[in-house]
């Protein structure tokens, strides 16, 4: 039996929204609890949090993150690192004073720049972008979706990008088009699986509020469920695409997200150049704390 530190995070909230749940599980050491038990809890909390973060001290870095689905381990999880930030850096004087941290995860060592003091915010930095040369069809897309061939932009491109997971873009027409899609989860997930990617994500330069630059909505059938409401890896790619096509100038934009028309959440990005040659997109928001105690595992 494991008596764990545990909270419940909406990350990405709002006084308007409810963002995008992540269970925090607090570890003295990457080593106190087993692969197995961390997917028994994620199990257990399916339905109730999209993905369970586990955080603990780091080697080389100030923390270590893993993160599990109820489906499986997940190699980043934008929300879930948003949510965990932000509640470490609310409750560790020290860390506020930091500004910049600096995580580790999976896959790779990523920096968090602090702007909780200002903001009550925290901005993570995506890991690098990788471009997937695999040509998906406009009538493969609408088959998995059951939409309409109109509602796609056919003069923008769909394309793979990775900015954390492996990430399908599809360009939407127009905000009726985005709002309306209603897939089935067991046919999205055999067609994320067939074209090997983790989540897709849909985008529209159509909003509903001032100020907003993008809609999106983000899929990821693969992790157990439909659809995620507000997600940090997902528009991490997306901002990717659009520098890697000309149609961002990587200043912070906001981008809008989720099915509800007029309650949407918001996620920020904005990218620096790491080299002559390369940009890095950093994503960034708040958090809201939900439930704070303990989990019992058994």
């Amino acid at each position: 039996m494991h008596t764990l530190r545990f909270k419940k995070i909406d990350a990405f909230a709002s006084q308007y929204s409810t963002g995008n749940p992540a269970a925090v599980v607090y570890l003295d050491s990457a080593e106190k609890l087993s692969s197995a038990k961390m997917l028994q809890l994620a199990k257990e909390l399916k339905g109730f949090v999209s993905e369970v973060g586990y955080v603990s001290p780091g080697m080389d870095t100030d923390y270590h993150l893993r993160y599990f689905s109820s489906e499986r381990e997940v190699a980043f999880c934008g929300h879930a690192t948003i949510a965990m930030l932000n509640d470490i850096v609310a409750n560790n004087k020290a860390m506020q004073e930091k500004p910049i941290l600096s995580i580790s995860t999976m896959t790779d060592r990523l920096m968090v720049e602090n702007r909780y003091k200002s903001e009550k915010s925290v901005y993570i930095s995506a890991p690098p972008a990788r471009f997937s040369s695999k040509n998906i069809s406009v009538t493969d897309v609408v088959s998995a979706f059951d939409c309409h061939i109109n509602d796609i932009d056919q003069l923008q491109p769909i394309q793979i990008v990775n900015g954390g997971l492996e990430t399908l873009i599809v360009p939407i027409a127009g905000l009726e088009s985005i709002l309306s899609v209603t897939p089935d989860l067991q046919t999205l997930n055999k067609f994320c699986i067939d074209i090997g990617v983790d989540i897709i994500i849909l985008y529209s330069s159509k909003t509903v509020t001032q100020g907003s630059t993008y809609r999106t909505r983000v899929f990821a059938p693969t992790f157990g469920y439909l659809e995620d409401p507000a997600t940090g890896s997902g528009n991490s790619a997306l901002g990717y695409y659009l520098l890697k096509h000309g149609k961002w100038d990587g200043e912070m934009i906001k981008i809008e997200q989720n099915s509800f028309r007029d309650a949407p959440n918001y996620v920020q990005i904005f990218s620096r150049e790491t080299d002559i040659e390369n940009c890095q997109v950093w994503f960034g928001g708040g958090a809201v704390l939900r439930i704070d105690g303990e989990y019992v595992l058994c």
